[in-house]
């Protein structure tokens, strides 16, 4: 981790991190205390603010992975998206975290992580249990359809689809 002080661009003396993401999770929190504190100070929509919260993003991102862990049992293109549905919580706790609380923020921003990848999974899954054969056979006639109807140039019929998926009707 290499930290440098700078004073030229931001007034409050924010340190410059130079690869914020490589933070270890012990040196985040204490630099998350202090990324925080700052926040409180500046003033919101300035390159300051952005500086602080992105910075603090991109430390705090081992919480994500930490949380998406929990479900982990999902291909990599799914975790990705986990990952990425994760960080938005993330986000969201970074905004809304106060100091005055006397809270970890670790503590604060796991519920809001792991709340949003639930709500991920709430917002894409079936809501009655289908069996995987048939939401494949789904994803197969979306693909045939696409296909015939690119090819065909107008909606396919029943039985062009059944023909080319060799179903029967």
């Amino acid at each position: 981790m290499t930290v440098t002080e700078t004073t030229e661009a931001r007034p409050t003396a924010l340190p410059e991190i130079a690869d914020p993401s490589r933070v270890a999770p012990r040196d985040a929190r204490q630099l998350s205390r202090l990324f925080f504190d700052q926040l409180g100070v500046l003033e919101e929509g300035t390159p300051e603010y952005q500086y602080a919260r992105n910075t603090l993003i991109e430390m705090n991102v081992s919480l994500v992975r930490f949380a998406a862990a929990r479900f982990r049992s999902r291909d990599q293109d799914e975790m990705e998206d986990i990952v990425q549905v994760g960080t938005i919580g993330l986000i969201k706790a970074i905004d809304r975290f106060e100091l005055t609380r006397e809270v970890e923020f670790t503590s604060f921003a796991v519920p809001y992580i792991v709340g949003e990848i639930k709500r991920f999974f709430r917002d894409t899954s079936w809501a009655v249990h289908v069996p995987r054969r048939l939401q494949e056979a789904r994803i197969q006639l979306a693909k045939a359809t696409e296909e015939l109807s690119s090819r065909l140039g107008r909606t396919p019929t029943v039985k062009e689809l059944a023909q080319l998926m060799c179903l029967s009707e």
